[in-house]
């Protein structure tokens, strides 16, 4: 159900980082294809430098249905994904957990979602304690569909 493309619409979260750089945010564009009819490959595409980066993720199942889990290079960066409401053929809402810190993202099958999509993931975002103010929204043009061999990040 979550394969094919996604576009990140918006985005919640408390990351410094985020909040230093928002006015630098790039259109970003994922592929979800699913393995083993569990786990699941994840292929992200923005542009870095002006230049298109393809970043890839492996997403292990979990024993409960609809969470991941994203293992980093140390334990301790460990990534918990969960699925919130998704309807498949228009918008996903997941939920990542690292260590104490959590982010909201939302991804839609289209570049631009319904008033009523976005109105869902504010709604998520706010009840998991998150504001307007730590929220971000992801131009909505100039995707990158690709990347060259020595712009890819596993």
């Amino acid at each position: 159900q979550l394969s094919g493309e996604w576009f990140l619409v918006g985005m919640a979260s408390r990351c410094s980082y985020l909040a230093e750089h928002s006015h630098q945010l790039e259109a970003t564009k994922v592929t979800m294809t699913v393995l083993d009819g569990q786990s699941l490959a994840i292929s992200t595409f923005r542009k870095l430098d002006r230049m298109c980066w393809e970043i890839r993720q492996h997403y292990l199942p979990t024993q409960a249905p609809g969470r991941f889990l994203v293992k980093g290079h140390r334990k301790s960066s460990k990534v918990d994904v969960v699925v919130g409401e998704a309807h498949p053929s228009s918008f996903v809402i997941l939920y990542y957990w690292k260590g104490h810190s959590l982010s909201v993202k939302l991804y839609g099958r289209t570049s631009l979602v319904s008033d009523a999509i976005m109105d869902k993931f504010e709604q998520s975002v706010r009840a998991v304690g998150l504001t307007e103010d730590v929220t971000y929204y992801f131009p909505t043009y100039g995707f990158c569909d690709s990347a060259d061999e020595f712009h890819i990040l596993d």
